[in-house]
């Protein structure tokens, strides 16, 4: 099932004395980041915090949230992470946020093997790479490209592969 409230970013550390924060963002564009007006400060929702204003400085965000004014106020944030709505961002046709895709079941597209669930997303630059783990613990990595993702069912919980030649050869 989804989460409704996603993980964005983490704030480390007070920025200047006045009030802002710096935060390490959990997304492929930092900016990302910044084109929210509120973000929650739980998975459920039930903290919301209003953004000021929001800036991308070598690549962390500086952030100002409503009524965080002075670099005191902003020892409670330290460590928090922030969460965003997923209702107010529109993906583009095939693109997922990663959160979705952990967990998924991996499976053969032509046999049906279970090869195990997605455990992790990376971005190597060219194409993600997704970490597959098996019951037994071993981890086989596959490249997320159309010649290996052959479906994809986000709320049914599964991806179809199909593997390149040699590539889950031990």
């Amino acid at each position: 099932m989804k989460q409704q409230y996603l993980e964005i970013g983490q704030i480390v550390a007070s920025h200047g004395l006045k009030g802002e924060m710096r935060v390490y963002p959990w997304c492929d564009d930092p900016g990302f980041l910044t084109e929210f007006e509120t973000l929650y400060l739980d998975k459920r929702g039930e903290k919301p915090v209003k953004v000021e204003r929001a800036r991308v400085q070598k690549n962390m965000v500086v952030l100002k949230l409503e009524g965080v004014d002075r670099v005191e106020d902003t020892v409670g944030y330290r460590s928090k992470v922030l969460y965003m709505d997923r209702d107010e961002v529109e993906l583009e046709p095939g693109a997922y946020f990663i959160q979705d895709l952990i967990g998924l079941e991996v499976v053969d597209a032509d046999s049906g093997q279970c090869y195990g669930k997605l455990t992790e997303v990376e971005a190597t630059g060219a194409n993600d790479v997704y970490t597959i783990r098996d019951g037994e613990g071993r981890e086989r990595m596959i490249p997320a490209i159309p010649q290996v993702i052959a479906a994809l069912d986000i709320e049914g919980g599964r991806m179809e592969i199909r593997p390149l030649e040699g590539l889950f050869d031990d």
